[in-house]
């Protein structure tokens, strides 16, 4: 008897979900099973069938549809997510169905009228990756239909996906002349929006990239505290480093009107920067330019003149938009030693310690230093939270330093933001709470403050507003270090967003760091407990030490009993006691 051979053919795979599926259930049952069915008979279904395409199989809150044309499969997928924009027409923001759809082109294997296979999870892990209303397709797609679609299609790179051996290529489809912003402007920006792409280094020396960055970050800080700017956050702009620029492009997917490029070169007495300003949304037209070729002592007061010069370009004047004056330090060796210690927020235990040394030696260059005095707060509060060096020695040493600095620069939002962190710690939450205030009030484009201003939120038992901060932060930085999803997600599961905080922890930036424990509790909470267990056993892998209640100590939740639901969570998914 011969075995039975399986059944392979090329098909492109369409994978759609509903954001939000569990809350929505939850929040109207019935409606909200009434609503999908009137969806699919109204809109999935004569869609797919007008686009040649065979719905395999619906699962609940999702759909799988096969296609033997990408192109085919591209185009439903628009028209699916047209058609669901205009049926949540009128309702409810809270009740609206949205979808989020992730297509390949491959081999899948057949079982009667099912399908199996690398072709079909690939569509399954793009969908997954997704942004609510978003479809992202895989490289194998965009070969069959770039040009072909009167469509543009977002390079996002090569990403290695969950249970997939190869890395994937994913491009984000989207209709031409469409401004795609992964998290939704909350305050949509006006006129004075800018993003600072990473100034280029023009030295043959790598040692000057530090400087060159640094220069690009200062000059994002300028412009951060104009007032009524708009300013895309250091991350995200610094996404764009060493690549190709586009600047309309750029300047549609970050939401900006204007862009601000340059390069620099230092010598050991000299300093040349060339500046231009771009009106991202006017065809490219450049709006000003100059040659800046100073004396390198003159490092601070260039700054403070391309911040002014870019404002009165895009203002038509100065004076109804200042530039606030900061603190600019007194010794060029300690800024440099501080440039080479920043970057984000950091949860990597060397990096952190070598930040330390560097900070300590600035300060003793310069000691007036407000700066290197919040950073190094901050390097010494991420010791003892994180990996539990001594409380005491770095806790006391944390706070002096923090308040030092807001008296050495009381307009720095950097340093209100490092002492209401580790006041929070104190569980001095009303001082804390005020110096965040703080922070945000100098500083309204300071997406670090507003993802921290996030956890602040959740701890202290203010889940909803903590979301509106998370999404707000992502807006000014929508190319965020890690940490930004941790907050989001950490404040989704105490708001009773379990869904949304899957999809959120789940995003590749995040994924597989200690947020891990965060995914786990949500998991747990919306009823997936064999996953739940799977994400507790992969973060109790990395933190073997990790206890539920010295968790319980550690955190400072004003209200005790908020922390419940984490400690129901983290017991479903199995984690110790």
């Amino acid at each position: 008897m011969t075995e039975k051979r399986t059944q392979r053919r090329l098909a492109a795979i369409l994978a759609a979900d509903v954001v939000g599926y569990s809350r929505l259930m939850e929040q109207d049952e019935a409606g909200t099973l009434a609503a999908l069915k009137a969806r699919r008979n109204e809109v999935l279904v004569p869609v797919v069938a007008q686009h040649n395409g065979r719905i395999v199989k619906v699962m609940g809150d999702g759909v799988l549809v096969e296609f033997g044309s990408a192109v085919d499969a591209v185009q439903c997928a628009v028209e699916l997510q047209k058609g669901f924009t205009k049926a949540n027409q009128g309702v409810p923001e809270d009740q609206r169905i949205v979808l989020r759809i992730g297509i390949n082109l491959g081999d899948v294997i057949v079982e009667g009228s099912d399908l199996y296979g690398d072709g079909v999870n690939v569509a399954a892990r793009l969908e997954g990756l997704a942004e609510p209303g978003g479809i992202y397709i895989s490289g194998s797609v965009h070969e069959q239909v770039s040009g072909k679609l009167a469509l543009e299609f977002e390079d996002l790179g090569e990403r290695t996906l969950k249970n997939i051996a190869k890395p994937v290529r994913i491009y984000r489809a989207k209709q031409q002349s469409q401004q795609v912003v992964e998290h939704g402007p909350v305050n949509a920006p006006g006129r004075a929006s800018i993003a600072v792409l990473p100034f280029t280094n023009m030295t043959n020396d790598p040692d000057q990239e530090f400087f060159t960055d640094g220069l690009t970050e200062d000059i994002i800080t300028d412009l951060s505290n104009v007032p009524g700017f708009f300013v895309i956050a250091r991350n995200s702009s610094f996404a764009y480093k060493g690549k190709p620029a586009d600047v309309r492009q750029i300047a549609q997917v970050l939401g900006v009107k204007y862009i601000l490029e340059g390069s620099a070169r230092r010598s050991v007495q000299r300093l040349r920067i060339n500046v231009q300003l771009i009106d991202g949304g006017e065809g490219g037209t450049h709006i000003w330019a100059e040659r800046f070729d100073r004396d390198l002592a003159d490092i601070f007061v260039v700054q403070d003149e391309i911040a002014r010069r870019v404002v009165e370009a895009i203002t038509g004047k100065l004076t109804a938009f200042p530039v606030v004056e900061r603190y600019r330090p007194t010794n060029l060796e300690a800024y440099d030693l501080c440039v080479r210690a920043r970057s984000s927020l950091t949860i990597d235990k060397a990096l952190n310690q070598e930040k330390q040394i560097l900070l300590e030696r600035a300060i003793a260059l310069d000691p007036g230093y407000c700066e290197a005095h919040w950073r190094l707060a901050l390097a010494l509060w991420h010791s003892w939270v994180h990996w539990g060096e001594p409380q005491e020695q770095h806790r006391n040493a944390a706070i002096g330093l923090a308040q030092r600095a807001v008296y050495l620069d009381p307009n720095d939002s950097g340093a209100h933001r490092a002492l209401a962190n580790i006041l929070l710690y104190e569980r001095l939450w009303d001082e804390a709470e005020l110096h965040y205030e703080t922070s945000i009030r100098l500083n309204p484009n300071d997406a670090d403050a507003l993802a921290v201003f996030t956890d602040f939120k959740t701890l202290l038992g203010k889940p909803q507003e903590a979301v509106q901060s998370g999404e707000r932060a992502l807006r000014l930085n929508p190319h965020p270090p890690s940490w930004y999803y941790w907050n989001l997600g950490f404040a989704q599961v105490a708001n009773g967003q379990y869904d949304d905080a899957i999809f959120t922890l789940r995003r590749e930036e995040t994924y597989r760091t200690l947020s891990r424990r965060i995914l786990a509790a949500a998991l747990a909470l919306c009823g997936r407990v064999p996953e739940a267990q799977t994400e507790a056993k992969l973060f109790f892998t990395a933190s073997p030490h990790w206890r539920i209640s010295r968790w319980v100590e550690s955190q400072p939740f004003k209200n005790p009993e908020d922390a419940q639901i984490w400690i129901d969570g983290y017991r479903l998914a199995g984690l110790p006691e």
